[in-house]
Parts: C-alpha cells; sequence; structure tokens
C-alpha cells in the first residue's frame, strides 16, 4: 500500500507512507529529488539523488514514511551539497547526530498513535523540515528557477542564460543542488515527462515525439540507462 499527498507548506515537496507486503523488490526512479525517510526495520535515513534505478527491498509489514523534497531544496535542509549524497542511503544521524534521534524517536510515537493507514509521521518530518529550512534561509531560489525551466523542457543553454550564469558555474551550482550536472538532470526530468504521458496510453512513439526525443528508440535507451529496463517493461508493472 502507497499513498501520497502535498506538503503545503514546503512548495513542491511530498509526504508519503507505504507498508511493504514483501513482494519482491520496489524499483525508485531518478527524479532529481532528495527524501528523508523513516523505516519501521531501518529508522531515519536520507536518500540522495539517484543517477539510476534504487531497487528497495522490504520485510512484510515493514512501514515506511518519507518527505520527497522537491530539486534544489534538500541541500538546505539536510545542510550538505546533493552530490555527498549522491546515489547513495545514509542514516540520519550521519549529518544530524542527536537531533536524529530526538526526530527518530518523534517519528516512531506518531506512527505508532496513527490508526491503519497514516502519513502522521511524515508531517513530523515536515515539521522539521520546515524549521530547518527557515533556519538556513529558505532554499536556494536558483535550484526551483533552473529545475522548472528543465522540467518544462528547455535546454541547459537556455536554463543558463535565464538565470544569468555560464556554462561552467551552472554545473558547479547544479552538483551542489541536484547532486548532478544540468545535462543529466534535464535527461532525468524529461524521462519522467515521458514515462507519465506514457501512463495515460499514449503510444510511446507518440511520446517521444511530444517530450522531445529524437525518436522512440532514443526514448528507450534514456529510459534504460536511468531505469535499469526498458519503458515496456515499466508501463506493464
Amino acid at each position: 500500500m502507497y499513498r501520497e499527498r502535498a506538503e503545503e507548506r514546503i512548495r513542491g515537496a511530498v509526504r508519503w507512507a507505504s507498508v511493504s507486503d514483501g513482494a519482491g523488490q520496489t524499483r525508485v526512479l531518478p527524479d532529481g529529488c532528495l527524501d528523508l525517510l523513516w523505516s519501521s526495520r531501518a529508522g531515519l535515513l536520507v536518500a540522495g539523488p539517484d543517477r539510476t534505478a534504487h531497487l528497495s527491498r522490504s520485510v512484510p509489514g515493514e512501514r515506511w514514511i518519507g518527505l520527497r523534497l522537491p530539486p534544489g531544496t534538500g541541500p538546505s535542509v539536510f545542510g550538505v551539497p546533493a552530490e555527498e549524497l549522491r546515489d547513495l542511503r545514509v542514516p540520519l544521524a550521519d549529518l544530524w547526530g542527536r537531533d536524529a534521534e530526538v526526530l527518530a524517536a518523534r517519528v516512531e510515537e506518531a506512527a505508532s498513535a496513527a490508526a491503519g493507514w497514516s502519513d502522521a509521521g511524515a508531517v513530523v518530518l515536515a515539521e522539521v523540515a520546515r524549521a530547518r529550512l527557515a533556519a538556513a534561509g529558505g532554499p536556494d531560489p536558483l535550484g526551483a528557477r533552473v529545475a522548472a525551466r528543465l522540467a518544462a523542457g528547455a535546454t541547459v543553454a537556455a536554463a543558463a542564460a535565464e538565470v544569468g550564469l555560464g556554462a561552467r558555474a551552472l554545473h558547479r551550482r547544479s552538483l551542489a543542488l541536484f547532486g548532478y550536472g544540468p545535462k543529466t538532470l534535464a535527461r532525468i526530468l524529461r524521462m519522467r515527462r515521458a514515462l507519465d504521458l506514457a501512463h495515460t496510453g499514449a503510444p510511446l512513439a507518440e511520446v517521444a515525439a511530444r517530450t522531445g526525443y529524437a525518436d522512440q528508440a532514443h526514448l528507450t535507451r534514456d529510459v534504460r540507462e536511468f531505469a535499469g529496463v526498458p519503458p515496456t517493461r515499466l508501463l506493464g508493472g
């Protein structure tokens, strides 16, 4: 079981919760985001920005609660550049020390008190994330501007010109904000747009044309590179 809802007090963030049935593994696709996670088995974790699909394995009945932060916001919450967390799942205590232990107790209490499916623990995560964002002066506005332009299909050159940065400066800032360069982020966001469109039932050739790929083969190569499987496998699953 998996459900999610928007976290309205952090722009672009999403609270989510799930309970594992223990059947196989979950393929988590790259999205340019950082997540603050709590697992009933593993405790509090930070999920860094992935370049390829992360295969998550859970035991039956394991509960997961998360706060997905939009591209560019995570570094202000966690206090480290995104590139230091790239492709990693890191115990929150490694970053926050004793504060992570206090937060874990609060999340566990909220999760235990909730009846049935609930994202009560994710509400606690969001409260702490909002406080840390406020203490940091908010997220770097460059992250939201660049991510929005790339998500809309702008080229890296166009996005750089719009924010007034040269190619090298944008690449350096992108590593800190997103965990990878703007070209990689643009490709990941394009793949997500394409898969969202494909899930509506549009043929893959049409999806490729509408989302800026040269052809269906180009779309398939990109999806296979980032997701580890072709789009037909993802859509079938």
